[in-house]
């Protein structure tokens, strides 16, 4: 029940159904808004956050991309994290913070004011499929990526988002659950909010920075497999490179790996033999059992 849940908003504690904006705020008529998810985990002597570190150091380079400015310190922003953790009696599920400008502007564009700031706390439910092993099935969307010198897409902003939306709209009207968008100029760049790998002869392949979201979640899969030997090309991949992939698979906060069954009218092994290694690999290091790794998951006190 959301009446019972507490959202940090600007330094106190108010009732979820409390945490709203005026229609005609900057960050919901001019969609405006940052944010970060980022999971929360259940470990040895409370919850712990995954990776928040770099989730926060990110929402503070939206904001510089955007040219805005925060209200709070990188550290200010942990420790609101930790006490909505523990105001909410958090186990397993996600963090989202968003920073908007919630003040109206009928016709200003650019605002100069500090940013609002909001941590809500979303517990583990049935519609959020965390950790969701099923396979799934993926598509080429008939929309294109966002170019980036139309808006900086290094930075996690709502206004990004309605190109995802498109992309899986398109991709739920064909019998799809993920449609994977593809550049202006023609080379593969990630799905509606995931990054997008493919395995061809052994080797872990995945688009480059610059044209995608830098995704925390698609450093730790290159990180993970590096560990474990497994060759990794980070390259500008044709969406033809998706017909003739042994493995394909997504990646974000929710699952870090996501087998793909089906793309387009392909039938692929889900998860196929590397793929399978970087979900065995990843659930160990979120269930505590990879001292090497053991830094991502960072303690809330």
């Amino acid at each position: 029940m959301t009446s019972t849940r507490k959202v940090w908003l600007n330094g106190a504690f108010i009732g979820w159904e409390a945490a709203t904006v005026p229609l005609l705020s900057h960050g919901f008529s001019r969609a405006s808004a940052i944010f970060e998810v980022f999971g929360i985990h259940e470990g040895p002597g409370g919850p712990f956050a995954f990776r928040m570190d770099e989730h926060l150091n990110r929402l503070m380079q939206s904001a510089r991309l955007l040219g805005m400015e925060m209200a709070y310190s990188r550290k200010e922003m942990g420790q609101a994290v930790a006490q909505t953790v523990k105001t909410n009696a958090m186990g397993r599920g996600l963090i989202k913070i968003l920073a908007y400008w919630g003040q109206e502007a009928v016709v200003q564009l650019v605002l100069e004011s500090k940013l609002d700031t909001a941590i809500f706390a979303i517990p583990e439910n049935e519609a959020l499929h965390l950790d969701d092993p099923r396979p799934i099935s993926a598509c080429l969307s008939k929309w294109r990526k966002l170019h980036p010198e139309t808006v900086p897409v290094a930075a996690k902003a709502c206004a990004n988002y309605l190109n995802g939306y498109l992309a899986r709209r398109d991709a739920a009207s064909r019998g799809f659950d993920v449609g994977l968008l593809v550049g202006t100029d023609g080379f593969l760049a990630e799905g509606s909010m995931e990054s997008v790998f493919l395995v061809k002869g052994g080797v872990l392949k995945t688009p480059p920075l610059g044209r995608i979201l830098p995704s925390i979640t698609r450093r730790s899969i290159l990180q993970v497999a590096s560990a474990m030997g497994i060759p990794v090309l980070e390259e500008a991949l044709p969406a033809e490179a998706l017909f003739s992939a042994d493995e394909i698979f997504t990646a974000h906060t929710g699952t870090k790996v996501s087998p793909v069954a089906r793309f387009e009218d392909k039938t692929l092994p889900a998860p196929g033999p590397i793929s399978k290694k970087l979900m065995e690999k990843m659930g160990r290091i979120l269930a505590f059992q990879e001292d090497a790794f053991k830094d991502w998951l960072i303690p809330l006190k």
